[in-house]
């Protein structure tokens, strides 16, 4: 292929980190020459873009060079998926850079606290409401981290290179949260003792039809949004001619949402054990977690879970006996949203830009590279082990018909004790808001479900916290968000704050999300009392209707709800 470089040349050190994420062609010695095998590298670009960034704190025109190179892409797409990413900077920049979260749970005051520095940049949502404010330090050549609680003179620090302890969120008890707060997180023994891997013993054992079968009699929905019946995915995909592959989604990046970082962080092996099981249960010898690149220790978490795991036999070419193969890699993504958005998620994989697919196909038929693909985002995954232990009859018989077992819920904002809460379904919401410490009298308006959910009013505080029930209400309980506000918060701020996030995330690919999010933070914008409510109608018809992904179909959700509210 004639890649036409751009003729820069890449320093050692970028080498160096490429080489590290890269393999090299392989070759064959044939007398008088060396023949290179040319392989398709292309879904190592993202890990070669991430191990640039991290080594050096950008990627120049010779590291573009040098990934073309090595994965024989042409330089133009290299330099198209790197520019494509927020964490991802194709000019020079401080080697530490601060990204201050300015979202709708931390607020824009500490980043104005710090005022216009080269090494801080605002940034959407972390994924820290319940420690706010918060900051993720990119650190070139060493870890990147997260300050939570932090303060101008800790961030201030923290750019000179003193980083603080990190400081754990609030957990509730729950079958799903056990261990988190009360096992090692980096101990397979202690994991093993309290109860971990019984449950793939107990999947190989069954056989995946009997494993499919529980799913199936749990009735469990997906945990991010969709609500899609999770057993009949997984047989749909089983029933499809390999090779399968099955993908833990762990790019949470919905406004307000945390929980899948705490039970990363808290119990990563519970996450490796659950995705094993699935990718035996459908066939599929290699699964990915592609985890939001502003977690890292959950990511380094992971990382030792999925290292130890190996060593002990659970992973690899004949996990825990069973005769079968199934291996896991991490795949970090590089800050955007709508890689949440799984056919986003495959191309990002796949070393292109992270931008959605038109389904059908649905990816149960042809996901990643094409091949029949399972994509289940982390609660939904570790509900798998409890079912197969428990039984799939005796998980559908707790919480309701429809929403079985428990939920993970993410209360943040206008309350005592912010953090993940394990509850029963059924519970109301303003059981849910007391336990975390919250005042119904006090909060006027709440956040369900996320940017892309609705805000409510105190007419929902009755509502028992289920699909059936949130469906009736008209609302969604999506990622499991619910950000509490009181009567001091500029509520046309807040509003107008997410219509932003999704003017900035959406990827630009298809015209109706393009230009119809622009408009919707315009219409806010210039608004002088109450908003164009049929501009937003019109725009909200054009986007559901012809967007590509989700994205476009709930961006103007709030804005519509906020309306109803008599906000806007």
């Amino acid at each position: 292929m004639d890649l036409k470089l751009i003729g820069a040349e890449a320093t050692e050190a970028e080498k160096a980190a490429i080489a590290s994420a890269v393999p090299e062609a392989l070759t064959v010695e044939v007398p008088g020459r060396v023949v290179r095998i040319r392989r398709d590298l292309r879904h190592y670009l993202l890990p070669a873009i991430d191990a640039v960034q991290s080594a050096v704190g950008w990627v120049s025109p010779g590291a573009v060079d040098e990934i073309a190179r090595r994965l024989q892409v042409p330089p133009a797409e290299v330099y198209g998926v790197a520019s494509f990413y927020a964490l991802v900077s194709t000019e020079p920049r401080p080697p530490t850079v601060a990204h201050v979260c300015n979202d709708i749970a931390c607020g824009p005051d500490l980043a104005a606290a710090l005022g216009d520095r080269d090494d801080v940049v605002e940034s959407p949502c972390l994924g820290q409401c319940d420690r706010r404010p918060a900051v993720f330090l990119q650190r070139a050549g060493t870890d990147d981290v997260v300050l939570a609680h932090a303060t101008p003179d800790a961030v201030l620090a923290a750019l000179d290179g003193d980083v603080g302890d990190d400081t754990p969120g609030f957990v509730s008890p729950g079958p799903l949260l056990a261990r988190v707060g009360n096992v090692d997180p980096s101990s397979l023994p202690d994991y093993r003792a309290a109860g971990g891997y019984e449950a793939l013993a107990k999947a190989i054992e069954m056989g995946p039809e009997a494993v499919i079968d529980e799913i199936v009699a749990s009735n469990l929905r997906g945990r991010g949004g969709a609500a899609f019946p999770t057993g009949l995915k997984w047989r749909g995909a089983a029933g499809q001619p390999g090779p399968r592959y099955v993908i833990c989604n762990a790019d949470e990046s919905e406004p307000g949402t945390f929980k899948d970082r705490v039970v990363m962080e808290g119990d990563p092996f519970a996450v490796v054990e659950a995705l094993t099981i699935a990718g035996l249960t459908v066939g599929a010898e290699q699964g990915y977690i592609y985890i939001r690149g502003e977690y890292p220790l959950a990511q380094r978490r992971l990382a030792h879970a999925i290292a130890e795991a190996r060593r002990a036999g659970l992973l690899g070419d004949d996990v825990m006996g069973s005769g079968e193969r199934f291996d896991i890699e991490i795949r970090r993504g590089q800050g955007a949203y709508i890689c949440g958005e799984e056919t986003a998620l495959f191309a990002s994989i796949e070393g292109y830009r992270g931008e959605p697919r038109q389904k059908p196909p649905f990816p149960t038929v042809a996901g990643l590279f094409g091949r029949p693909t399972v994509v289940n985002n982390v609660e939904t995954l570790i509900n798998v082990p409890r079912i197969l232990l428990e039984g799939g009859a005796a998980y559908a018989a707790t919480g309701t018909e429809d929403s079985p077992g428990t939920r993970l819920f993410c209360l943040s904002g206008n309350v005592a004790r912010p953090g993940v809460y394990e509850l029963e379904s059924g519970t109301t919401l303003r059981e849910a808001v007391e336990a975390a410490g919250g005042v119904p009298e006090e909060i006027p308006y709440l956040l369900l479900g996320g940017a892309a959910g609705s805000l409510v009013g105190s007419d929902h505080w009755g509502m028992p916290l289920t699909f059936e029930d949130s469906r009736a209400a008209g609302v969604t309980l999506g990622s499991g968000v619910i950000m509490a506000f009181s009567a001091s918060t500029d509520m046309r701020e807040v509003v107008r704050r997410i219509a932003q996030f999704f003017r900035d995330e959406s990827c630009g690919q298809c015209v109706p999300c393009r230009i119809g999010t622009v408009r919707v933070e315009e219409a806010i914008a210039r608004a002088n009392g109450a908003v164009d409510r049929r501009l937003i109608d019109d725009l909200d018809r054009a986007m559901k209707a012809a967007s590509i992904c989700g994205l476009g179909h709930t961006a103007s959700s709030v804005v519509k709800s906020a309306i109803e509210l008599g906000i806007l």
